[in-house]
C-alpha cells in the first residue's frame, strides 16, 4: 500500500497526513476549503521544522515528506487512485455518513475506507457503502505526529483480513495499534468521557474549584494534564458530542453530559479553539490562566 487519501484538513487530518507521508506514503489531502488545505500544509511544514530543530528528521527527510503530499478540494478526484481513504471530518454522523457515499462511489473497489471517528458507529457507516466487510475506523490520538496510539475499531462486518492489514500498516507508521469492538465511544471514549464529565460535575457541585480538580488528577493520578484542561483541548463541543452518543447508545444515564457543560457549549465556550473553556487560552500565554467564570 503507497496511495493514501486523507479526507478532512483540520486539525487530526493535517495530522494523519503528517505521519504517513514523513513515512513514504503518497498522500492526497482533500478538503473543499482551498484556504483549510493551505492553513494545513503550513501546519504540516512548522510541525516537520520543529523536527528538524530537534534533530529527529533531516531537511532532506522533511523536504521528502513534503513532497508526498498533494491538495485536492474534490473527493472523487482526490480519491480516484486511493488504496486507501481516512475520513477525519468533524464528528457529525450526517457528515460522515454523506462523505462515506461519496467515497464509496468514487474510490477503486479494493480501495479500504476508513473513519478516524471517535465514536461514531463504524457499522453504521459502513452500511451506507457497497463494501462494508472493507470499512474500519482507524482513530488517531491528538497531536497525532506524537501520540503513538491507533483505536482500530472493526465495524460488525468488517474483514479480519481488513483488520490485519490496518494493524500491519499502523505499525508501519510507527504507531500502536489497539483493536476493539463497535459499541459507543469504544473503549478510549467510552472511559475517558465519564471521567471528563464527572470532572465537570465536581466542578458543578461546587466540590473543588478548577484548579484543585486539575492539579488532584494530575499530581495524584500522574495524567499529564488534568481532566478539565484536557476537555479544552479536546473542545467541550466534541466532549459533549461524545457523551451524547454513550448516553443514547447505551440508555444509561451514568453518560448523561452535565449541564454545566451544556451551556458552556451553547454560549461558545468552546476551549481553546475558541479562547475560554474552564481556562482562557491567548496568543502567546502559555501559563493557565483559569476562566474568570470560576474564579
Amino acid at each position: 500500500m503507497k496511495n493514501v487519501s486523507v479526507i478532512g484538513a483540520g486539525t487530526m487530518g493535517n495530522g494523519i497526513v503528517h505521519v504517513f507521508a514523513q513515512s513514504g506514503f503518497t498522500v492526497n489531502l482533500i478538503d473543499v476549503n482551498a484556504a483549510q488545505l493551505e492553513k494545513a500544509l503550513q501546519t504540516i511544514t512548522k510541525n516537520l521544522d520543529r523536527q528538524v530543530a530537534k534533530g529527529t528528521i533531516s531537511e532532506e527527510q522533511k523536504q521528502n515528506a513534503i513532497s508526498n503530499i498533494t491538495t485536492y478540494t474534490d473527493i472523487a478526484e482526490g480519491t480516484k487512485q486511493a488504496e486507501l481513504v481516512i475520513e477525519a471530518a468533524t464528528e457529525n454522523t450526517d457528515l460522515k455518513l454523506k462523505i462515506f457515499k461519496q467515497i464509496d462511489d468514487a474510490a477503486p473497489a479494493s480501495a479500504i475506507l476508513a473513519s478516524n471517528t471517535s465514536s461514531i458507529s463504524i457499522t453504521k457507516i459502513a452500511a451506507v457503502t457497497k463494501r462494508p466487510q472493507q470499512v474500519i475506523g482507524m482513530h488517531f490520538m491528538n497531536p497525532v505526529p506524537v501520540m503513538k496510539l491507533v483505536e482500530i475499531i472493526n465495524g460488525y462486518a468488517t474483514s479480519k483480513n481488513i483488520t490485519d492489514e490496518i494493524v500491519s500498516l499502523s505499525k508501519q507508521l510507527g504507531k500502536v495499534p489497539c483493536v476493539v469492538n463497535d459499541y459507543p465511544g469504544f473503549i478510549a471514549n467510552k472511559i475517558l468521557m465519564p471521567m471528563i464529565n464527572e470532572a465537570i460535575y465536581s466542578l458543578y457541585e461546587g466540590i473543588a474549584d478548577v484548579e484543585a480538580i486539575d492539579t488532584i488528577m494530575k499530581l495524584g493520578m500522574a495524567h499529564p494534564m488534568g481532566p478539565l484542561q484536557l476537555a479544552d483541548f479536546i473542545g467541550l463541543d466534541v466532549c459533549l458530542s461524545i457523551l451524547n452518543v454513550l448516553y443514547n447508545g447505551f440508555g444509561n444515564t451514568k453518560y448523561a453530559p452535565c449541564p454545566l457543560l451544556v451551556n458552556m457549549v451553547t454560549a461558545g465556550k468552546l476551549g481553546v479553539k475558541s479562547g475560554e473553556g474552564f481556562y482562557i487560552y491567548t496568543a502567546g500565554n502559555k501559563d493557565l490562566v483559569v476562566s474568570d467564570r470560576f474564579k
